[in-house]
């Protein structure tokens, strides 16, 4: 279960009394989507009943009022970290369903904000798409009608969810966004999405050839979507989930110590490493949520970072929890199996080195930790 703990905002105890009343369900679901695998509708239909599908949303869509920025954020991550903790492949979609709820809280009409809402009440998710194969989803013009033309690669939920923010790029000027259908089948191909974790996903191709761009499902102006430091910050979205993981397995492992390990001194040590690796992780995500909600100057350089951190953590604790469990930990069916596999899937995302660069050239130049603590 999710560890209780304070904040100094209101209403996170009560998300995470949400999530935690959905882990052993989610877990259990999980468990037969990896099997299978298949789309997680039913863990999606349980999100939904609980109303954390949205709570995230525009007010005007019926979302959560919070304080501010930055208590919106705490309460996020305790959310997007418990559904990870119990299925990581259902916390890469919220998270997606999250994304794409922020873009139209910031970016959306009030028509589109009441289309939002009415898609809610019928319990539908959204994703962001904006990976895609070359040449990529462009805007044709064909002097009576717009129409997208392309596809996009990796697109999470393809096929299953409601709706998709896609990014297209139009004859000139920056990319914009447009809101797609994402369930029709004849567009959907996860013949390529045969992988060891992350199976539930579904990140396969998604062809938007031919769907109309109009006014109505044009979220935003051109650029918006790649608006700083909005768009590297909200890294920490992911991070969150992947954090989640991170601590479920640690929880797993700890009840999977033998009592001969348990009184072990370098077993206990590896435990320990492993609880260090996994708390610090935590810092750093809730510092960058923190960075990313006061919209901070240094808080792209700040969520590239903790990329690292996190994903440098998950390989410790991947591989701490194998050492301690031993091969009790790689069976079929396992828990532990099943996170370890799905984290070291979800770790890959693009560019961790260049992420990692563009972060150290703002250090290089101050301490962007600042917040009236820098060391230079």
């Amino acid at each position: 279960m999710i560890a209780q703990s304070s904040h100094e905002v209101g209403g996170s105890a009560s998300v995470r009394d949400q999530v935690m009343a959905l882990h052993d369900r989610l877990a259990a679901l999980g468990e037969r989507y990896d099997a299978a695998p298949l789309f997680p509708a039913d863990s999606l239909a349980l999100i939904a009943r609980s109303g954390l599908h949205r709570r995230y949303a525009p007010v005007a869509s019926g979302g959560e009022t919070f304080e501010d920025a930055r208590a919106e954020n705490l309460d996020m991550l305790d959310a997007l970290r418990g559904i990870g903790r119990a299925d990581l492949s259902v916390g890469r979609l919220f998270e997606g369903h999250v994304n794409a709820l922020k873009l139209f809280d910031w970016y959306g009409t009030p028509a589109q904000h009441r289309d939002l809402a009415d898609h809610l009440d019928q319990s539908r998710f959204y994703g962001v798409w904006a990976t895609e194969p070359a040449p990529g989803v462009t805007i044709q013009d064909d002097g009576e009608a717009q129409r997208l033309q392309g596809a996009k690669a990796f697109a999470t939920g393809a096929g299953g969810l409601g709706f998709a923010v896609v990014t297209a790029r139009p004859q000139e000027g920056p990319r914009r966004m447009i809101v797609v259908p994402a369930d029709e089948p004849d567009r959907t191909d996860l013949s390529g999405w045969r992988v060891r974790g992350m199976r539930a996903t579904g990140s396969g191709r998604y062809d938007v050839s031919g769907l109309p761009v109009t006014t109505a499902n044009t979220l935003g102006a051109p650029g918006d979507y790649d608006l700083e430091p909005r768009f590297t910050a909200g890294a920490w979205r992911f991070t969150a989930v992947q954090l989640g993981g991170i601590e479920g397995l640690l929880t797993e492992t700890r009840a999977a110590l033998s009592d001969a390990a348990r009184a072990d001194p370098l077993q206990r040590a590896k435990f320990a490493e492993a609880v260090v690796a996994t708390r610090t992780a935590g810092l750093w995500v809730r510092e960058a949520a923190l960075r990313a909600a006061s919209e901070d100057i240094d808080a792209s350089a700040f969520a590239r970072l903790t990329r690292g951190v996190v994903e440098r953590a998950g390989l410790d604790v991947m591989e701490l929890s194998a050492r301690l469990v031993g091969t009790r930990s790689a069976f079929d069916g396992q828990r532990i199996d099943k996170i370890t596999r799905d984290l070291s899937m979800y770790l890959r995302q693009a560019g961790p080195d260049y992420a990692r660069d563009q972060a150290a050239l703002v250090w290089l130049d101050h301490d962007a930790w600042g917040a009236g603590d820098p060391l230079w």
